[in-house]
């Protein structure tokens, strides 16, 4: 039977499971999959414009770059513990919120993940519409974006196996093509000049540390959902060090050419400003050649917009299911919630088009704002107060063992958001501890340590963890609903 469910060892299938547990006969492949998978989402036209902000709003190409770098471990650090847990826990990461919050108090940071997805998902879209749209010369951007989001729904609901595919994909498509683009900035450009002309300021250095810790901090909601197929048996350590290698040396490589293409594109970035996609094709010398870099443009961006697509629907699952009290649901429903899912997130690209860059900066920061208290409570939960070990089966029971609502890590998440609000930069506010820090944004940083230190104490003396790991009957987790549905048919 193991041929037909999609998982186990043979060949690519559609998956059938959903935000049930994954047992232990259907777990396959290696933390090297990991590394590929998050290297590959990060070489991607969206990492280069993160990049490329750092100079635009103020920073020296040399220090942007160096922040950007610092950034990429701190934010990578947080990022891969979340990726650890998934062999051990064997679900997608927002399930696991129900041990710290709550089944429902888990709605909460739940509805606010999904609200990120959709904004990653649509300013995605904008970008890799522009390149199809380079491919067709339809002259209508919209097309590309609407080609791009029936793409992303293909992948994701073919699932798990199809995405890290798509990532190995991604991986050498990326290397060779921004090898060849950092072989044209090379030769075209005076990079010396740039890198030996900076000066230091320190607010714009922790802008750069900001955007690169922030591009690192959003994928904790879901970075556990592609490592959760792995064997029980992996290392914590061998999950941590693929996916934090991968995510920050794909990011690093991509936001080094982006702070360099916005420092060379003067004056002050406008050339780069005025259309992204355009200006790499450009740069590859046009042609047959420019076409190439846009295809690249885009399996990059169809990698990371379909993490966007199926984290988000799982999340989306995740909230609905903690009212209905089911532990699953039948496949097609993947098909159903994507769908509706990239519809919202391309109707939002097509509005949002004009004002992408704008935007960008402050939707990023202003995410972090809201859940960067979520992952410092599941962090400091799992690994100091739980010792890794959860009762899965009561993460679906509301009268279990994490019950409807945890006051404490509710309060403490609150509590988590609060304390940012005098360190925000944002176009709306600013706030006061910013203006003394000179403009630099470090809300990201104080939530997370804040958090952290708030929730430990309380959590040890109301947590109720259990003794040892408790997983569910074989039985059970070999369960999927309406079998016929989840072989393939959607």
């Amino acid at each position: 039977m193991q041929a037909n469910t999609g998982t186990g060892t043979g060949g690519p299938r559609v998956e059938r499971r959903t935000i049930d547990f994954v047992p232990e006969s259907e777990r396959h492949g290696s933390p090297f999959h990991q590394f590929t998978l998050w290297f590959g989402a990060n070489m991607q036209i969206t990492a280069i414009v993160d990049g490329a902000l750092a100079v635009l709003f103020g920073a020296d190409a040399l220090w942007a770059i160096l922040g950007l770098f610092i950034g990429n471990l701190l934010g990578g650090a947080v990022m891969a513990l979340h990726a650890a847990q998934g062999p051990r826990l064997g679900l997608p990461q927002m399930i696991s919120s129900r041990a710290q919050f709550g089944i429902l108090g888990a709605v909460i940071p739940l509805v606010l993940v999904v609200i990120m997805y959709l904004g990653f998902a649509a300013t995605g879209t904008v970008l890799a519409g522009q390149a199809v749209d380079e491919i067709l010369h339809t002259g209508t951007p919209a097309l590309g974006m609407v080609c791009f989001g029936a793409l992303t729904v293909l992948v994701a609901t073919l699932g798990y196996k199809y995405i890290h595919l798509l990532g190995r994909v991604s991986t050498i498509v990326g290397i060779v093509g921004f090898t060849y683009l950092g072989i044209r900035l090379f030769t075209n450009f005076d990079v010396g000049a740039v890198m030996g002309a900076g000066h230091f300021e320190f607010p714009t250095f922790l802008l750069a540390i900001s955007l690169s810790a922030g591009w690192q901090l959003t994928y904790g909601p879901y970075v556990a959902d592609y490592s959760r197929y792995l064997p029980t048996k992996t290392s914590t350590g061998s999950t941590f060090r693929s996916s934090y290698l991968g995510t920050i040396i794909g990011s690093q490589w991509s936001m080094t050419l982006g702070a360099l293409f916005a420092a060379l594109a003067l004056p002050k970035g406008e050339r780069f400003l005025d259309g992204q996609v355009a200006f790499l094709g450009n740069l590859s010398g046009g042609g047959l050649v420019a076409v190439v870099i846009y295809l690249v443009i885009v399996v990059g961006k169809l990698t990371v917009n379909t993490l966007n697509a199926y984290g988000g629907y799982m999340t989306m699952l995740t909230s609905i299911t903690a009212f209905t009290q089911k532990s699953a649901v039948a496949a097609w429903t993947r098909f159903a919630y994507v769908v509706g899912f990239i519809a919202v997130s391309v109707l939002i690209a097509v509005l949002a088009s004009p004002d992408f860059i704008a935007n960008f900066k402050n939707f990023v920061l202003l995410l972090l704002m809201v859940f960067i208290p979520w992952s410092s409570i599941n962090l400091v939960d799992y690994y100091l107060i739980s010792k890794e070990k959860v009762d899965i089966p009561a993460l679906y029971d509301l009268n279990g063992r994490y019950g409807r609502w945890n006051v404490t890590a509710l309060a403490t998440y609150a509590f988590g958001i609060i304390v940012q609000i005098p360190f925000l930069a944002q176009t709306l506010y600013t706030g006061p501890m910013t203006e003394l820090l000179g403009g630099a944004d470090i809300s990201w940083l104080v939530g997370l340590v804040t958090t952290a230190l708030v929730y430990y104490p309380l959590a040890k003396k109301t947590a109720n963890p259990p003794a040892e790991m408790v997983y569910p009957s074989d039985e059970a987790a070999q369960a999927v609903p309406n079998h016929r549905e989840s072989e393939g048919v959607f």
